[in-house]
């Protein structure tokens, strides 16, 4: 079937009526609306495992935080694709945090969530506003991973979770009711041809739309071979079942590792006042597997059959129309300067709000630990292929300091500086890079990042710049290779005995 776009059946029309082609074209763009798109990723990095709800024209969004504190940042946008930081709902560290999920109930505001680090165990925390405050955290006392909270229509709540389980939640949705967990979906069977990581039936999230429950799933593992991840969907008039798979199979899924976008998996629906649907889900991206799994936005819909599909025509490695115009255009790193602890920056593993004051754009850091991994650096995403970060550092006290690139505390790179000399990080490990000429406390550096491809550069001024002599690749820092399922983050780190001042903190995006 020919396509004939809108701008051609005008323009055609317009000359039929006895106007030329030049006053059409300039009558069609002087009264028509440019379409506005995006391109995905609509959150950059680290930001796997996204779960998301509409709260009438405000969206909320939150994922996995793994071993980073504060965690389970919650996100809010009015057009699905700009999104800002609001709050945080966890400050406790509990051990790695997986896969969570955002939803309202009867006006107030619930985040369930697993914890990996103690035999996989279940929380959740709650909230009358989605700013917070949020509650402590409470045991839920049940096993499984990635759970979804589901309302039937007695209005009965339930918990979904991985492996097709299911258990009942009590009426105030703080607990589970127990011995009520049972198996109630065996998955979506994929060819046995096919190259994944593993069945690994996990992600649930369950929607009520029209006469159907709607049982999205993750499956093929969350690494692995490039096609690995993939969202199945399946449906129930009865929140009980039975559950009948889609003929489409799977919704989304990565069909080659020529793709730009890898492993796409772990998918949400969402919907817009009007009645349209988008699925968000996450996705390696090819050749940046380091940055972790990012946050993409689909347009998919409802079909006549009843089964949702996607629109064989968009590409999401090519600009998408937005959901909503706008003219809004968050710049996610425009408050890093202000050290927002929580919202922007995280630490990781340990969090300790006394041991930070920021004043006036300074950060003073207390120092802690004997290497960057001991002193629980303080990080951020970036999310940009190619970015610098700088800093003027001031050491008071027995102390070293500097800039790293993270993945886990066994490896990271960077650059740091006690009074005597400076340093280069690598593998974990720490080597010298240069004698200072005199005793200094005060030293101004810059880290780099072109490409997966780590450089350092130095000054005592903050004028004349000096490159290092090394250079560091962390293409291989990433789940694949070092597994616990995190990325590479650019940040801060102060070991030793005492504090460190950082000024004029800038991050710059590179061509």
């Amino acid at each position: 079937m020919k396509c004939i776009s809108l701008k051609s059946v005008f323009i055609e029309w317009l000359c039929e009526a006895g106007r030329s082609p030049i006053v059409a074209v300039v009558f069609f763009y002087s009264c028509s609306v440019v379409a506005q798109t995006f391109v995905n990723p609509i959150l950059g990095g680290d930001y796997p495992d996204p779960t998301i709800m509409r709260d009438g024209n405000d969206y909320y969004m939150t994922h996995s935080c793994f071993d980073y504190q504060p965690g389970l940042v919650v996100m809010h946008s009015r057009d699905l694709v700009n999104w800002e930081p609001v709050s945080y709902a966890l400050k406790t560290y509990l051990g790695s945090v997986w896969a969570p999920d955002i939803c309202k109930h009867e006006g107030r505001y619930y985040i369930y969530f697993t914890v990996a680090a103690q035999g996989r165990k279940n929380y959740v925390v709650w909230a009358d506003n989605p700013r917070g405050p949020w509650s402590e955290p409470i045991d839920l006392h049940i096993g499984n991973i990635d759970p979804c909270h589901v309302v039937g229509d007695d209005g009965q709540r339930w918990l979904f979770l991985s492996g097709g389980k299911r258990a009942r939640l009590t009426d105030d949705g703080l607990a589970v009711v127990p011995g009520t967990e049972e198996v109630v979906y065996g998955g979506w069977i994929y060819p046995e041809e096919w190259e994944t990581e593993g069945m690994c039936l996990e992600g649930p999230k369950l929607k009520r739309i029209g006469k159907y429950y709607y049982y999205l799933n993750a499956e093929g593992g969350t690494a692995g071979p490039p096609t690995s991840h993939m969202i199945t969907q399946a449906r129930s008039e009865s929140i009980d079942g039975p559950w009948e798979n889609a003929p489409n199979n799977p919704l989304v899924h990565t069909w080659s590792k020529e793709e730009r976008w890898w492993s796409k998996g772990h998918g949400s629906l969402v919907d817009t006042p009007d009645g349209r649907w988008y699925v968000v889900y996450h996705s390696y991206e090819k050749d940046f597997t380091c940055l972790g799994r990012q946050t993409l936005l689909e347009p998919v819909y409802l079909g006549n059959d009843g089964w949702f599909h996607r629109y064989e025509h968009i590409d999401v490695a090519k600009p998408i129309a937005q959901p909503f115009k706008t003219t809004t255009d968050v710049n996610r790193h425009g408050h890093l300067k202000d050290f927002r602890i929580g919202l922007d920056w995280k630490f990781y593993k340990q969090f300790d709000a006394d041991r930070v004051k920021v004043d006036n754009g300074v950060l003073t850091m207390k120092a802690k630990g004997t290497d960057p991994a001991s002193s629980a650096p303080l990080m951020f995403v970036a999310g940009e292929h190619r970015y610098e970060l700088e800093a003027e550092i001031e050491l008071y006290g027995d102390v070293t300091a500097g800039l790293v690139v993270y993945y886990n505390g066994d490896f990271y790179q960077g650059t740091g500086f006690d009074k005597q000399r400076r340093y280069r990080y690598r593998k974990g490990g720490r080597t010298g890079s240069g004698v200072h000429r005199k005793e200094t406390t005060r030293l101004w550096l810059r880290l780099v990042n072109r490409d997966c491809i780590v450089t350092g550069w130095y000054s005592y001024d903050g004028v004349n710049w000096k490159r290092e002599t090394w250079g560091m690749d962390c293409s291989g820092y990433n789940h694949n290779t070092l597994y616990e399922f995190q990325s590479v983050l650019p940040g801060l780190f102060a070991q030793g005995k005492g504090e460190v001042a950082f000024r004029n903190f800038k991050y710059r995006k590179l061509d």
